[in-house]
C-alpha cells in the first residue's frame, strides 16, 4: 500500500503537469479528444478531465494507508480481528492504480507536444542564466562577480524585451568583456546536453534511466 500511494502521488504529479502544460496559458500540450470533455459553459474550452480525475484519484490510495496506519498504531504485535478492515482498503488501492495506469498510459500516448511554443519559451533568457554565470566562471570569473553580470543581463533583457538570440556580442561585451563568440553555442538544448551525469537531462542520461525503469519493472512484473 505504501507503493500503491507513492506511486499514485507521482501520477498525481504528472497529472497535474498536464493540466498546467495544456492550460492555454502555456499551450505545450495537446491532449486527444477523448481524454477531454467540453465545459459546460464556454463552448471553447476542453477540460483536460482524465488528467483531473486521476490527480483526484490519488487523495483515495493516500487515504486507505493512513486509514490501515490508524488502525495499526494501537495493536500489539500479533494478529487481532481489527486487521480484517485491511481487505476493503488493499483492494480499492489496487484497484484504483491498476485503473489509472491504464489511463495515464493512454493519455500520454495521445497527446501531441506543440513545439513551436514551446521553443519559444525556451528562448526566455532566464532558463539559461545559471549556464551563462558557468561560462563567466570558466573564463576566469569569481561565481559572484559572474552572479551580478547575469542579474544585470537578465534586467536589460527584460526591459527591454529581448530574447538572448537577438544579443550580439557586443551587448555581452556591454557587461563584461570575458565574453566571447562561443557564448553563442550556449542554446536550451545544449543546457539540457550538458546535465550529462545520472539523474541528469541529457537524452542519454534520460535513456538510461528509462532502460534501468523498465529493467525494474519487468523483474517485479515477474
Amino acid at each position: 500500500m505504501f507503493s500503491a500511494a507513492t506511486c499514485m502521488v507521482h501520477i498525481s504529479r504528472l497529472s497535474e503537469e498536464i493540466i498546467i502544460w495544456t492550460s492555454k496559458e502555456f499551450d505545450f500540450l495537446k491532449l486527444n479528444k477523448k481524454h477531454t470533455t467540453g465545459s459546460s459553459m464556454m463552448p471553447q474550452k476542453q477540460n483536460p478531465d482524465y488528467a483531473e480525475l486521476s490527480r483526484g484519484r490519488s487523495a483515495r490510495t493516500i487515504g486507505n494507508l493512513m486509514s490501515i496506519l490508524t488502525l495499526l498504531k494501537g495493536l500489539p504485535l500479533t494478529y487481532n480481528r481489527d486487521l480484517q478492515e485491511d481487505k476493503e482498503r488493499l483492494f480499492d488501492s489496487l484497484d484504483t492504480l491498476s485503473s489509472t495506469l491504464n489511463v495515464i498510459d493512454e493519455m500520454v500516448n495521445g497527446m501531441k507536444l506543440n513545439k513551436k511554443t514551446i521553443q519559444k519559451a525556451s528562448e526566455d533568457p532566464e532558463l539559461l542564466a545559471t549556464d551563462i554565470a558557468d561560462y563567466l566562471v570558466k573564463k576566469g570569473s569569481p561565481f559572484r562577480e559572474a552572479y551580478k553580470i547575469v542579474v544585470e543581463i537578465v534586467k536589460y533583457s527584460n526591459k527591454n524585451d529581448l530574447t538572448l538570440k537577438e544579443f550580439s556580442l557586443k551587448d555581452y561585451q556591454n557587461f563584461s568583456k570575458l565574453f566571447d563568440q562561443d557564448i553563442f553555442k550556449i542554446t536550451a538544448n545544449s543546457s539540457i546536453q550538458s546535465r550529462d551525469v545520472p539523474g541528469g537531462t541529457s537524452t542519454k542520461q534520460v535513456s538510461n534511466s528509462i532502460k534501468k525503469a523498465k529493467i525494474i519493472l519487468e523483474k517485479n512484473v515477474e
